[in-house]
């Protein structure tokens, strides 16, 4: 999932871990590994369910030396959760791997004990500052609410069941079922959160949203250099701002916000509150056979995935990735290739109907996204739309 800034999130729940005896270890590292890889060149926050870490399935401390030597060797870098003595880790990985602090958001550390409370305030004097103002303690998973999208967590029963227990020791009795309003029908004026056709009847048959016309006309002429354009997270506050200007027909000024990753997370934050993906729900599994074609016919399957879009989703898709093409060859200056770009944008273009992408899900999602990007002028070269 994503938080509200739109930085992907990795979620560890210590109550999933097996006994020691029973793992796996170097598979298990070899599996941190490839989980950060996904994610550490971009913005990015760590959920920790820490309910469930026991003797019985904690890693041998051998093991957790083990694994720092081998990120500290290869990475020389900085941060995830490794499930052993899970703060300990955190402390000690805290000193030791740069390249995964730097871009570690937040990490909320979910029904902390009171050890972890004592232990963190033990070694604060020894960490930094900036790096201490990352981690927020959740008694309840309600909190997770304010941070995050909650219900794109997938979060054990395990943790749900030790929450409502927390909750009902807390009032001394179960924690009575809430009832959520219904929700409140769209603006007129409304652009995220509603679909694309509901904004173009809205704004006079036109087919691309306002937007994106204006997301994308801003940053073709001012970010098109910038370094990690589309990397960045923007102020959580000001995000909502913008999104309340647009969703009421306001009209909005990314000069008077003086940083160019606002549009770029607004755009971003667009296609990911579409009720349906972009690349539509009905390519999904399309889309995840693309690692099964041939390489040399990966562009042509590419093409034929695209062209069986709906018109409206098909002109949307070409404008956008027009123009993520145009930001892929600035990338001498702006480090975003189309791999780099397809990292950031997979999943905002595409996902399943039901639950997140599996994390086997992405190197077919980026590799998808990727060849749009680079074989843009071969992709949509034969499909012309009325009112494009």
């Amino acid at each position: 999932g994503d938080d509200n800034s739109g930085r992907r999130v990795i979620t560890f729940s210590c109550c999933r871990m097996p006994p020691s005896h029973q793992l796996n270890h170097t598979r298990l590292l070899e599996y941190l590994k490839y989980t950060l890889d996904q994610y550490v060149e971009n913005d990015y926050t760590v959920v920790y369910f820490h309910y469930g870490l026991k003797s019985v399935n904690k890693p041998s401390l051998k093991w957790l030396q083990t694994a720092y030597k081998e990120f500290d060797r290869k990475y020389v870098s900085k941060i995830f959760v490794l499930p052993s003595v899970i703060f300990n880790s955190l402390i000690t990985i805290s000193f030791s791997f740069p390249r995964y602090k730097k871009n570690l958001k937040a990490l909320y550390v979910v029904h902390p004990t009171n050890f972890i409370k004592i232990l963190w305030n033990i070694f604060k004097p020894l960490i930094s500052h900036k790096f201490g103002k990352k981690i927020t303690y959740l008694n309840y998973l309600s909190d997770l609410r304010e941070h995050l999208k909650y219900d794109q967590l997938n979060i054990p029963q395990e943790v749900i069941r030790h929450d409502e227990n927390l909750r009902g020791r807390q009032k001394g009795k179960l924690p009575p079922v809430v009832k959520v309003p219904p929700p409140r029908p769209p603006l007129p004026t409304q652009q995220f959160g509603v679909s694309l056709q509901y904004i173009k009847d809205k704004n006079k048959g036109e087919l691309i949203p306002p937007v994106m016309k204006e997301t994308v006309s801003y940053l073709k002429s001012k970010g098109l250099q910038v370094e990690g354009l589309f990397r960045r997270s923007a102020s959580i506050q000001t995000i909502k701002d913008v999104q309340k200007l647009y969703n009421q027909g306001k009209s909005v000024n990314f000069d008077d916000y003086h940083d160019i990753h606002i549009p770029a997370v607004i755009l971003k934050t667009f296609l990911r509150e579409l009720p349906q993906p972009l690349l539509t729900f009905e390519c999904y599994d399309q889309i995840l056979g693309i690692t099964n074609v041939e390489s040399s016919l990966r562009v042509t399957r590419c093409k034929q995935i695209v062209q069986g879009l709906p018109e409206h989703n098909y002109v949307v898709l070409k404008y956008l990735i027009c123009f993520l093409h145009m930001v892929s060859q600035e990338s001498i200056y702006n480090r975003m290739t189309a791999s780099s770009l397809a990292c950031v944008f997979g999943l905002n273009l595409i996902w399943p109907s039901k639950g997140t992408a599996s994390l086997s899900a992405l190197v077919p999602l980026n590799l998808f996204t990727e060849l749009l990007i680079d074989f843009y002028t071969n992709v949509f070269n034969s499909r012309t739309v009325p009112g494009e």
